[in-house]
């Protein structure tokens, strides 16, 4: 297993070009980023061939989702967008080549039953990993916790377990996150257990706060045990919220982690 680093919420005292040499000069070996989409992909795809960094995940567009709305992949009316969404990631990630796609499940729109929505996501979510299959591109799909985002649709493992099930697509796979699954308190090793084999990338932070590891009450060591045993050989990646004393003086806890996965 190796570490990236979110790029989205890890050095953002710089300008996002630069961030990607920051990431590779604090030791981590790849970076994300949730939405790289303000950014030219060719420039984008330069900087990460002059840092040596490979570029691990980036999101699909997700319209009104994080400033509050339902988002695009669960809404039937927003099929339009939604599809132009998929175009635009999909001609991003031809030149940028992010190892994976993120798709965003988002919130019940006001008005749909949830299980309009759920057939919804599942269409969408089958023609994503189908469009991305042809250019050698995995899609992964995550729970999120409902108390930091009120109303998403898919929060725990059982429900991740099930949406994979019924999509029923090799190209999709489960994005696990630590942290939301802490944040609601759920048993982690379970979620692990139950998504073995599933599993196409792996986020972490610390909870409660969403810090850096080591600023909270989660044990990683048996976390990345337990990962280990279920056969997950993928990424790690950092996606916390470093604090006011900046990401570098957050990183207290890579080397440790790094000696770790290479010793263990």
């Amino acid at each position: 297993m190796k570490i990236a680093a979110n790029l989205s919420l890890l050095f953002t005292e710089l300008a996002l070009i630069e961030r990607v040499v920051a990431a590779a000069a604090a030791g981590f070996d790849g970076v994300e980023i949730q939405f790289p989409y303000e950014l030219p992909a060719i420039r984008l795809k330069e900087a990460l061939a002059a840092a040596g960094m490979p570029l691990r995940l980036i999101n699909l567009p997700a319209g009104d989702l994080m400033s509050g709305g339902a988002g695009l992949a669960a809404v039937p009316a927003r099929q339009a967008e939604f599809d132009s969404a998929l175009q635009e990631a999909l001609s991003y990630a031809a030149m940028a080549r992010p190892a994976l796609v993120n798709v965003l499940s988002g919130r019940l729109a006001e008005g749909l039953e949830l299980e309009q929505a759920l057939v919804c996501l599942a269409v969408n979510l089958h023609k994503t990993a189908e469009a991305f299959q042809a250019l050698g591109i995995g899609v992964v799909v995550e729970a999120i916790n409902p108390l930091d985002m009120p109303g998403f649709l898919i929060n725990t493992p059982a429900q991740l377990d099930a949406l994979l099930k019924a999509v029923g697509h090799p190209n999709l796979a489960a994005q696990y996150d630590l942290y939301h699954m802490a944040r609601q308190g759920l048993d982690l090793q379970a979620g692990i257990i139950l998504l073995a084999g599933r599993i196409g990338h792996v986020q972490f932070a610390d909870c409660p706060g969403r810090g850096a590891p080591g600023s909270g009450d989660v044990q990683f060591a048996p976390l990345l045990t337990a990962l280990r045993k279920s056969g997950y050989q993928g990424w790690l990646a950092a996606e916390y919220r470093p604090g006011d004393a900046g990401t570098r003086a957050s990183l207290g806890w890579l080397n440790e982690w790094r000696e770790w996965l290479a010793h263990s």
